[in-house]
């Protein structure tokens, strides 16, 4: 009886996973395919797509890595570079945290490496509205894992027969981005930011070398953001 129970839980965690997970899926085919054709094109065989998919796991740290290995970058500026731009699961890992208290060590490990931008938001929503736990929040990460690393590994074998530049699909890291940002633009605070954070990015380009200026305009809008909000608050709360 209590087997019975716990197998039908399991099952309908499954089903739950898989309920939230695909809108991901399949959002991450045509993305994944994206990467596998550029990163085939900059000398990357299927083999190496497939394996750095699943090691690395983070679409756009991927697109970086791949642009800045076609245009003769070191090792070391990739590497920092990645790392900078990753920096950002630190802080959704925090906010997940809150929910996996209960949790065992390993699954919070295997959690950990499932954690992407599509993800975070699907499991966090679910976890503020309730009736969420680590086994669906696996199953959503880890189903939109194998879509990601099957779809570059595809995109890695189609690559061959698509000429340099055609299709526009050396825009889909651009609109990835665009649709990433799009989703968070719900008041006027992440307009502002987001406005400040394109303006210091243009004005950074011209004095930072390589792709630090991404890095150094989100963390200086994003401050200031905090800060002005801080000091209305304060305001408000003084009046």
């Amino acid at each position: 009886m209590f087997d019975s129970v716990r197998r039908k839980k399991a099952g309908n965690d499954i089903l739950q996973g898989l309920i939230a997970a695909w809108p991901v899926c399949l959002g991450y085919v045509p993305i994944g395919l994206a990467f596998g054709v550029i990163a085939q094109q900059a000398g990357l065989t299927p083999l190496h797509i497939g394996i750095m998919s699943v090691f690395v796991f983070a679409g756009s740290a991927q697109f970086i890595a791949v642009s800045m290995m076609a245009g003769g970058a070191g090792i070391a500026s990739i590497i920092l570079t990645t790392f900078a731009v990753n920096f950002r699961h630190f802080l959704m890992s925090s906010s997940l945290a809150l929910y996996l208290g209960g949790a065992r060590k390993k699954l919070i490990s295997l959690f950990a490496y499932g954690v992407t931008d599509e993800s975070f938001a699907v499991n966090l929503s679910r976890f503020r509205q309730g009736n969420w736990n680590i086994n669906r929040a696996l199953v959503v990460n880890h189903t939109t894992n194998f879509f990601w690393v099957a779809g570059t590994i595809v995109g890695g074998f189609v690559g061959q027969f698509i000429p340099e530049g055609k299709f526009g699909i050396d825009y889909a890291l651009v609109a990835m981005f665009i649709g990433l940002l799009a989703m968070q633009l719900n008041g006027k605070k992440y307009v502002l930011t987001a406005l400040l954070a394109g303006f210091l990015a243009v004005f950074l380009s011209m004095l930072l070398p390589g792709n630090l200026y991404i890095v150094a305009s989100s963390v200086l809008a994003a401050s200031a953001g905090v800060l002005v909000l801080r000091k209305i608050r304060q305001v408000r709360h003084n009046v």
